[in-house]
């Protein structure tokens, strides 16, 4: 299996939906996916995770799909699994 190096969080993408978009339009977008303006900056900051809940939201809301949302999550998250791997014993 090939593995992505170095994958971008998803906020990263979901931020390039975003652009064009004045403050208010983004305000709505948020609240429109049920969520605080604090925590889509979180997101797009890459503090926050998409959760397959938001997925859903934002498969609605954009018109991706839920699995793109989850995969790049994933994604992100095993490369950073792999980061911190330590060295475990097998049983």
């Amino acid at each position: 299996m090939t593995h992505m190096h170095n994958p971008p969080h998803p906020g990263a993408v979901l931020v390039e939906y975003l652009d064009g978009l004045d403050d208010f339009a983004i305000t709505q977008f948020a609240e429109g996916v049920h969520l605080t303006r604090a925590t889509l900056s979180q997101i797009i900051d890459g503090h926050e995770l998409i959760t397959s809940d938001l997925a859903v939201r934002l498969e609605d809301a954009l018109g991706t799909s839920r699995e793109m949302w989850t995969g790049m999550q994933s994604a992100y998250d095993f490369w950073i699994a792999e980061g911190e791997r330590c060295a475990c014993s097998r049983i």
